[in-house]
């Protein structure tokens, strides 16, 4: 019924958008923290193509009050999930006014507190929708130009779509009004308030960047942003259609859902990409940066019509954001991320049978395989070709939705390619051809080497010595010699100790890391070798190799502590927690000093901290078997957060402890202290 009803609902709204077409819409909104609340006024300008006599707005679980049409009183009624307007309407233009409340369940999100001043307020309404906080659209068919006022604390600053037009005080509050030109559909819009410094870089063509960050980690502006402007002068020249909106914002935010998400003209981040120098070599926010603004011109611009065509927004994104980093990384990057995802996606067919052209099909498909097909594209009909069809394709569908036949009628127009075995291998098949990507790979001379590594995998060690110590010896790209240590995994110490040396030796970050994750049992010939990892500008690196050292050589785990005792790492604290960890595993190591170690690594698994951070502390408490009434607190508190990661973790971890009569009875005697939700899932998992 779940599904009858789901299509009823869009056949229903289908047949709506060819009766009614909304053109504009007003939003006067404030926002109560406290009761995690929303509410306001709205008005929509609509224009009726066909008479109708009722009129649909998704909202979901929301209170409305002053329901006028042009000016009018007029009857209406709401089921939980949309407003219905009860009128006969007829040809011509309208307006419809109302008032709302509501307390969203999701799609808006509170994070931290005005009390320990780490609040933010942000939305997602890719997925979740909009119509949870705004009254809206959730068929993406419907487009409107948005125009917002939010009404908060003068503290904070308030971002949503467009262009800030003005800013009114009252009181302590701030009126922010945002104003678009063009119509967007409702996922896209967003609402982000939190205390945050604003630096301002211009494109080549005057379009005002706005980079946000958290006053505290102002000294990562460089690392965490770097390229950004670099990535939007590439992208409007190699898209050859000018950037789309009147500016452009990026806003990180705590707890994100995803890694980013592109709002139309404002996106927002994860935190977890806000680095410094030495992050910025593991988790540069580079990729992530260049897809979400491709998808200003790639989903914001123009709109997928359905799920079916979903890899007209992901896969152009994902190609897109490659070519960016190939700009900045060059050539062999390039062709080293392709290789990567066609070995993820050569692995996934043997399981995966859905196509990219299937409302249904996983991110790897949307994404990965739909960036292959246009590159299989792009170098079929040539670049410029390529490009002159994508450009035809934008400026011909501008802030209107399209499926694939809409790209591939603008692609015959500069070409005779075979669209029809095209779709068929690249869109309609789940298999991936690798006989086809390997060939485009091969025209690159380090992806050459790569593929005749991989083609020695089999073979005895002696075999192939002689090519991978010549080839660890050259100037060839980091991934082939990624590739190499990568094969040197289950072989004899004795028989790779030179060419892990040689790894080493290159003095690259990639290639020593991939020594790091090469060994379980380091020997002690190599303990000199692999404590050299230790110094390493990496983060990942250096957990890898003081997790491996303590744990292979137990007399000089005081050593390593002592060496590594200020280390801190990401914004994760994932050094800090794992040096915490290993502290007070440690039996010898600062005996007066455990409960202040156990009291620290406790504290970075609660509710002061992110879902990432907490996870790590409580995995290494658990695993450690430090387990007491603050930890089970805190494990059952994760049952409740937003992002399903956390909270299956939280989940799958009590039913493993509720096994333990011990801890069983310690989580029954915590129950009257938790709070309403907490108490909700800790007594669900224990009747199961």
């Amino acid at each position: 019924m779940k599904y009858l009803f789901l299509f009823f609902s869009a056949f229903a709204f289908a047949q709506q958008t060819k009766s009614v077409d909304f053109k504009t819409v007003d939003g006067s909104i404030s926002i109560n923290s406290d009761s995690k609340s929303i509410s306001g006024t709205v008005t929509y300008v609509f224009e009726v193509l066909k008479p109708i006599d009722t009129i649909k707005i998704d909202a979901q679980n929301m209170a409305f009050s002053g329901v006028e049409l042009n000016h009018h009183s007029i009857t209406f009624t709401t089921n939980g999930k949309e407003l219905l307007l009860i009128y006969p309407f007829q040809k011509g233009k309208n307006s419809v006014q109302f008032s709302y409340e509501a307390k969203p369940k999701q799609t808006m999100y509170f994070v931290g507190s005005e009390a320990t001043d780490n609040l933010q307020i942000w939305t997602q309404g890719q997925g979740k929708y909009t119509s949870h906080w705004f009254p809206s659209f959730d068929n993406v068919n419907e487009k409107v130009i948005f125009n917002i006022e939010i009404a908060f604390d003068s503290k904070y600053q308030v971002l949503s779509n467009g262009v800030l037009k003005d800013k009114l005080f009252e009181k302590n509050k701030t009126h922010w009004k945002y104003r678009m030109q063009k119509p967007m559909s409702s996922y896209l819009l967003m609402m982000a308030i939190g205390k945050y410094d604003k630096n301002i870089l211009k494109s080549k063509s005057g379009v005002p960047l706005e980079l946000y960050l958290d006053p505290k980690d102002i000294s990562r502006q460089e690392p965490t942003y770097r390229y950004s402007k670099e990535i939007f002068d590439y992208l409007e020249k190699e898209i050859g259609v000018k950037y789309p909106w009147k500016i452009y914002r990026q806003i990180p935010v705590s707890e994100f859902l995803y890694a980013g998400m592109e709002n139309t003209s404002s996106t927002l981040f994860a935190t977890r990409y806000v680095v410094d120098s030495i992050g910025f070599e593991d988790r540069s926010y580079t990729n992530v940066n260049a897809h979400e603004l491709a998808h200003q011109w790639f989903g914001d611009l123009v709109t997928a019509q359905s799920g079916k065509n979903h890899w007209l927004q992901e896969g152009f994104a994902t190609y897109y954001a490659l070519l960016a980093e190939r700009s900045i990384y060059g050539d062999d990057y390039f062709y080293s991320k392709l290789y990567e995802s066609s070995l993820q996606l050569k692995q996934a067919s043997k399981t995966d049978t859905i196509p990219v052209l299937n409302a249904k099909a996983s991110s790897l498909t949307f994404y990965q395989k739909g960036a292959w097909a246009l590159h299989v594209l792009r170098e079929g009909i040539g670049e410029k070709a390529f490009k002159k069809a994508v450009k035809n394709y934008l400026l011909k569908y501008s802030y209107q939705n399209v499926t694939t036949q809409d790209f591939f009628d603008e692609i015959k127009k500069v070409s005779n390619y075979d669209l029809v075995n095209f779709s068929k291998i690249w869109l309609e098949s789940s298999d991936f051809n690798s006989n086809i990507a390997n060939e485009l790979l091969a025209k690159n001379n380090a992806m050459k080497v790569v593929l005749e590594v991989n083609k020695l995998r089999n073979k005895p060690i002696a075999e192939k010595y002689g090519f991978f110590e010549k080839t660890l010896k050259s100037d060839v790209y980091q991934s082939v010699k990624e590739a190499i240590v990568g094969q040197l995994f289950k072989e004899k110490f004795e028989d790779k100790k030179q060419l892990l040396r040689l790894a080493l030796q290159t003095q690259n970050v990639q290639i020593r890391q991939a020594v790091a994750s090469t060994f379980q049992k380091i020997p002690e010939e190599f303990r000199a070798d692999y404590e050299t990892l230790l110094d390493d500008k990496s983060y990942q690196t250096q957990e890898l190799a003081l997790y491996n050292l303590w744990n292979n050589f137990p007399n000089l785990r005081v050593e390593y502590l002592s060496k590594t005792k200020d280390w801190i790492g990401f914004n994760d604290f994932n050094l800090r927690i794992l040096w915490l960890s290993l502290a007070v595993s440690t039996p010898e190591y600062n005996t007066a000093d455990k409960e202040k170690y156990i009291t620290e690594l406790i504290d970075y698994s609660s509710v002061k901290y992110e879902a990432i951070t907490r996870q790590n502390a409580l995995e290494y408490l658990l695993n450690f078997k430090i387990i007491n009434e603050a930890v089970l607190k805190n494990l059952v508190n994760a049952t409740t957060h937003h992002t399903w990661q956390f909270s299956k973790f939280g989940r799958d971890n009590i039913r493993v402890l509720l096994k333990n009569p011990e801890i069983r009875s310690s989580f029954q005697n915590i129950l009257s202290s938790l709070n309403e939700k907490e108490q909700f899932q800790l007594n669900r998992l224990v009747k199961e």
